[in-house]
């Protein structure tokens, strides 16, 4: 239906423009006026553009940030991520977003406002990567509302986004990973921490292993879930007064828990070196010993890695035994994922190709190696060494020409055994 454009009784000048179909099966006309009919002709362009170039709000009045970001959260995000993901991004909306902006209707947020809230968190003293995290969230979530017609255009992709300075990852040399792996040799679930520097696997899927998923015959390890730690919620609506979930009387949703893998192709299946396979049939071994000490107070649950009693190990538990592993291997401080990103690393030096790597890190997209691969300082030398092999260590080039004595074939060959001027 064409846009009409008329005088009305009251002198004003009207446009009715077609945006598209409403839930009822109507027209979505919507209306715009002027005090002539000049202006109305360019608002009614400019709907029509907007509409065919897909970018039709939706009809009815804006909601507030905060009823959208809400919203976004419970039911659009809260059941397709992760659950330590959503702790994250229900921080950064209730802590930050909602605070700062939730007032604000969302057609009407200006890239202004988001700018000044950046400002607001870096006078708090938050750290860079903190809020760089609550634009990225916020980002995703005003994306969303775009895709859905809520609004029109993403405010958050035109304000100056914050400054992220990532810290600088060094992964373990080589040395290093040997001293952990010897010292993890002689602790209770020591080969863990092999299966992070050897085949890069994340802490969750590491202790969600199970004995069923260990394929001793053909040498290889299924990954196929994960654990976490969840945090605590109130079952109680807030009324307890604790601010805390994890106080509040009728908690709930907390604790251990096993999930998914990270993505789709977190599901994999990698082979384990020779030694790696003995070293954890040792440790199957060791805990058949524990399960008959054990005996009554053992909680059958098949993990590969168990607290003493067969119960899944606490992530927490799992790290401080790794920062008291580098302190008794006499290693420097690291991150517990940086074992995920010397073990990249190591497939770097090896040459193995990349999509090899991908399948056996659990990548889905290949780019990812490149935040995860480090050139190791005996790479750099390697390459160093051949460059000087290359312009430094071979024979002098002579200043003289061919001597008097020389035949025209001496000289001949001379030049058919010198580079052209085009070569190195």
């Amino acid at each position: 239906m064409a846009a009409t454009i008329y005088q009305g009784n009251d002198g004003r000048w009207h446009g009715r423009v077609t945006m598209g179909t409403l839930d009822n099966g109507k027209p979505d006309r919507r209306h715009v006026g002027a005090k002539t009919e000049a202006e109305v002709i360019q608002k009614v362009r400019a709907l029509e553009r907007d509409r065919d170039a897909g970018r039709t709000k939706r009809p009815g009045r804006a909601g507030t940030v905060e009823q959208w970001l809400l919203h976004w959260l419970e039911n659009i995000a809260a059941p397709n991520i992760r659950p330590s993901t959503l702790a994250s991004y229900e921080s950064a909306v209730h802590r930050h977003l909602i605070p700062s902006l939730g007032a604000h209707r969302t057609d009407r947020l200006q890239p202004e406002h988001i700018e000044k809230m950046y400002a607001k968190l870096r006078a708090a003293k938050l750290k860079p990567s903190t809020i760089y995290q609550v634009h990225r969230i916020f980002r995703v979530a005003l994306n969303e509302a775009v895709r859905r017609g809520q609004i029109i255009n993403n405010p958050v992709l035109m304000a100056k986004a914050p400054r992220l300075v990532e810290d600088e990852i060094e992964p373990l040399t080589t040395e290093e990973a040997r001293r952990v792996m010897a010292e993890a040799a002689t602790r209770r679930n020591g080969v863990r921490f092999a299966l992070a520097l050897a085949l890069g696997l994340r802490q969750g899927e590491a202790l969600g292993l199970q004995w069923c998923d260990l394929d001793a015959t053909a040498g290889t390890l299924t990954v196929r879930r994960a654990i976490q730690r969840q945090v605590w919620r109130h079952g109680c609506a807030g009324k307890c007064g604790e601010r805390r979930g994890a106080d509040c009387p009728r908690r709930h949703g907390g604790g251990l828990v096993v999930t998914d893998t990270k993505s789709r192709k977190g599901r994999r299946t990698v082979g384990l070196p020779g030694p790696l396979l003995a070293a954890l049939l040792e440790h199957q071994a060791a805990q058949a010993k524990e399960r008959e000490i054990a005996c009554d107070l053992w909680q059958e649950g098949g993990w590969m890695f168990a607290q003493a009693t067969g119960k899944p190990t606490d992530p927490r538990a799992d790290y401080k035994e790794w920062k008291e592993l580098l302190k008794a291997a006499k290693v420097r401080p690291a991150r517990l994922h940086d074992a995920r990103h010397t073990a990249a690393t190591m497939l770097l030096v090896l040459n193995v190709p990349t999509r090899a790597v991908m399948d056996v890190m659990g990548w889905s997209q290949a780019s990812i190696a490149a935040r995860y691969q480090h050139v190791p300082a005996e790479v750099l030398r390697g390459i160093a060494d051949q460059v000087g092999g290359l312009l430094w260590s071979g024979p002098p080039d002579s200043p003289e020409g061919p001597t008097s004595g020389s035949t025209e074939t001496e000289t001949e060959t001379a030049r058919s055994d010198t580079p052209s001027s085009g070569a190195i």
